[in-house]
């Protein structure tokens, strides 16, 4: 069980990020993570992990890792997702796949958000590797995070990892995080029937009922505005945003079909079934017309509002080893997996996350020892 197999810290980040693992929902751009998903094994396997592979059903190439070191239930997990978003090719100074060095950053595509969290996840693991662990350390590496979250997805479904806390290493600029919106997409498609403008009887206005399906909407925004309210975020209310429309094709004819776009960021407290079984009915409700189908879909399956009570341990522990109070943050993590499963759960890692989906995306390599600090000092705490 020597570390001296295993690369150090900047070379195991170069080998991750040489590693292409876009995730992306066009097809033609989409790849697997399972090269970096082995990387990974290969360096915990010869720390003593036992590690656990876990390929998502149908698709050998996304693969969800589990390694644990020591027995038992409980202890703590870091974890992380092993894809990125793809790249603006034109945009970036140098190649996104070979890490660079220089203004005391490393570059590369992944960096910040999030291949940099393992290596440092990894040097935290090694103070501990020849000690005796009352509770499991588990590191753990997703797939498909930017997706679909199909990864987090798999491990509610199996019901692991069996943990007590868990750490999310998403970039939060070493302060901790307890609470996040969630996030839908959905689609409103009113079809009508087409026909002449002159002659209004001849059809039935798809966007006329669009008309009556927005106004719907912005009566449940301001609802929804006045029924939830949370001081503990920036925008402290839920937003509903018309995002793009399209529909008709002439100004002649009668719209025979239009589809609307939208998203909802709801605050904690608000399940996404309740919203969507709201929606679902006043959008029903707003177009009584024989002439007018409307269907109201999910564009995909949207992640649940994430909140970890401002009491429990690990976020006192956290805010002790950071010198931060436990804040909130606008974006969305996989973090809410893991509080479904029972496991107290935190968002905290070393970058920003304004370097995250951008060109020329970078780790401050001023963050690095000290995440490795604050990581030692959890598993100190929650597993020794």
């Amino acid at each position: 069980m020597g570390n001296s197999a295993v690369p150090d810290l900047k070379q195991q980040l170069q080998q991750l990020v040489a590693c292409p693992s876009v995730s992306a929902t066009d097809p033609k751009l989409d790849m697997g993570n399972r090269g970096v998903v082995e990387l990974l094994a290969a360096w915990l396997e010869t720390l003593g992990f036992s590690v656990e592979l876990m390929p998502l059903p149908g698709q050998p190439d996304k693969v969800n890792m589990i390694a644990t070191l020591g027995k038992g239930d409980g202890g703590l997990v870091l974890a992380g997702h092993t894809d990125t978003v793809p790249y603006d090719e034109g945009r970036w100074q140098t190649d996104p796949f070979e890490l660079r060095e220089r203004d005391n950053r490393f570059y590369g595509l992944g960096s910040t958000d999030m291949k940099g969290f393992f290596p440092i996840a990894i040097e935290a693991a090694k103070s501990f590797v020849n000690k005796p662990l009352q509770q499991p350390l588990i590191i753990l590496a997703t797939a498909d995070e930017e997706t679909s979250m199909a990864g987090a997805r798999a491990l509610v479904k199996a019901g692991r990892p069996r943990a007590r806390y868990a750490v999310v290493g998403e970039p939060t600029g070493l302060k901790p995080i307890r609470m996040h919106k969630g996030v839908m997409m959905e689609a409103v498609r009113i079809t009508g029937r087409s026909g002449h403008s002159s002659d209004p009887s001849l059809g039935a206005s798809a966007l006329e009922a669009m008309h009556r399906a927005i106004s719907e909407l912005l009566a449940l925004r301001g609802e929804w505005q006045q029924r939830y309210r949370n001081p503990g975020f920036a925008v402290p209310v839920p937003t509903v945003n018309l995002g793009c429309i399209h529909g008709g094709d002439n100004p002649n004819r009668i719209c025979g079909y239009t589809e609307l776009q939208f998203d909802v960021r709801p605050l904690p407290g608000m399940p996404l079934a309740d919203l969507r079984a709201e929606l679902d009915k006043r959008l029903h409700e707003c177009i009584q017309d024989e002439k007018i189908q409307l269907e109201y879909a999910p564009l995909f399956l949207g992640t649940e509002a994430f909140e970890q009570d401002a009491g429990s341990q690990l976020v006192k522990v956290a805010e002790a080893l950071t010198g931060h109070s436990a804040e909130s943050v606008a974006f969305g993590t996989e973090a809410p997996y893991f509080k479904s499963m029972g496991i107290d759960t935190i968002v905290l890692g070393p970058g920003d996350i304004d370097q995250a989906h951008q060109p020329d995306e970078y780790l401050g390599q001023e963050r690095i020892a000290p995440m490795v600090e604050i990581l030692r000092g959890l598993i100190a705490k929650f597993c020794l």
